[in-house]
């Protein structure tokens, strides 16, 4: 099997793995799941894919995670995982999607508007 390679986004977090073949070693910028994510709720968000599809150690995972904070990135991830799941097997599209990992989180961060402290709120008005 050659290596499949695919991206996940979320917010401002941008995931680019590379899945082969392997023990179930997983790198994320040259350092281990474990280091990385040291929070084990990232950890388990970060293999949700591959426990659904019974497939955790069959492949090995090589990550290139840049932007946001650490759940974005780890929700960046899952998403970039699901693809190349569903790139080497099509049929489990459909588990998948049930699961709810096919979908990109369309969330953003809403830009600061002019004359006002942040997106929505105002500064305190005055009548006299």
């Amino acid at each position: 099997m050659e290596v499949v390679n695919t991206i996940g986004r979320r917010k401002a977090a941008v995931a680019r793995i590379y899945l082969n073949e392997g023990k179930g070693n997983i790198t994320i910028n040259g350092r281990d799941l474990k280091e990385y994510f040291p929070a084990g709720t990232l950890q388990y968000m970060v293999l949700q894919p591959l426990n659904l599809m019974g497939v955790a150690g069959q492949y090995d995972i090589k990550a290139n995670l840049d932007g946001g904070g650490i759940a974005g990135q780890a929700e960046a991830m899952r998403l970039a995982i699901t693809r190349a799941l569903m790139e080497i097997n099509p049929e489990s599209r459909t588990q998948l999607k049930h699961a709810g990992f096919v979908t990109r989180d369309p969330r953003e961060v809403e830009r600061k508007k002019p004359g006002q402290p942040k997106a929505r709120k105002r500064f305190q008005f005055s009548k006299r």
